[in-house]
C-alpha cells in the first residue's frame, strides 16, 4: 500500500471487481474481508480493497504445485 498517511497512489476497487478479478463471488470476497485475511476500507456501507493488497493475497494464496501431506 502507499506510505503512511498517503493515499493519492492507491488504487481502490470495489468487492464486485475484487469477485469478477479473483472470480469468485462477492460473498466470499465479504467473507475474506470480514475474516481479516483481505484488507479493507469501510465507506458507509460499502468497502473499498487496495488493489494492492488483492495482488498480495493472491500472491501469498499461490499453490507451488507441491502436497503438504506425505
Amino acid at each position: 500500500m502507499a506510505d503512511g498517511n498517503n493515499f493519492s497512489d492507491v488504487q481502490f476497487l470495489t468487492v464486485a471487481e475484487v469477485a469478477e478479478l479473483m472470480r469468485v463471488s462477492k460473498m466470499t470476497v465479504y467473507r475474506l474481508v470480514h475474516a481479516g485475511d483481505l484488507p479493507a476500507v469501510q465507506f458507509g456501507r460499502s468497502y473499498r480493497v487496495p488493489e494492492s493488497a488483492v495482488e498480495e493475497f493472491l500472491h501469498h494464496a499461490q499453490v507451488d504445485g507441491q502436497s503438504e501431506s506425505a
